[in-house]
């Protein structure tokens, strides 16, 4: 069974940083491009940034220039830097696959930014 693993969120203030981290099977995670989602109370699921899998990072418009995507193949692993957080960051975030599969949603994880 697929299960992608994310760690890394928690309690920040704003102007603060946290760095999240997907944990994917090693053939999954080779051969696809990820993804970081996020869903905030109250409303959708919605994509944050992606890298393909040669490495080719996009992000959406309210995190360019405060998040990075990133990924480590030889740790199966993707990344998400935040800096710059703010109150509206705050959200379950998810990763998945470049184009997401419902059966490869995990728990996520819960960040929270104070202001």
């Amino acid at each position: 069974q697929v299960q992608m693993v994310e760690s890394g969120g928690g309690l920040v203030q704003a102007g603060g940083s946290l760095r999240l981290s997907c944990t994917a099977s090693g053939r999954l995670f080779s051969l696809n491009g990820m993804g970081w989602y996020r869903q905030a109370p109250g409303k959708q699921r919605e994509l944050v940034a992606r890298i393909t899998s040669t490495g080719m990072p996009n992000y959406v418009d309210s995190v360019k220039g405060r998040f990075t995507i990133s990924r480590d193949s030889a740790k199966n692993t993707a990344y998400l830097q935040m800096n710059d957080l703010k109150p509206e960051d705050t959200a379950i975030y998810y990763c998945n696959l470049y184009l997401p599969r419902d059966a490869y949603w995990g728990q996520g994880t819960q960040v929270t930014v104070s202001s």
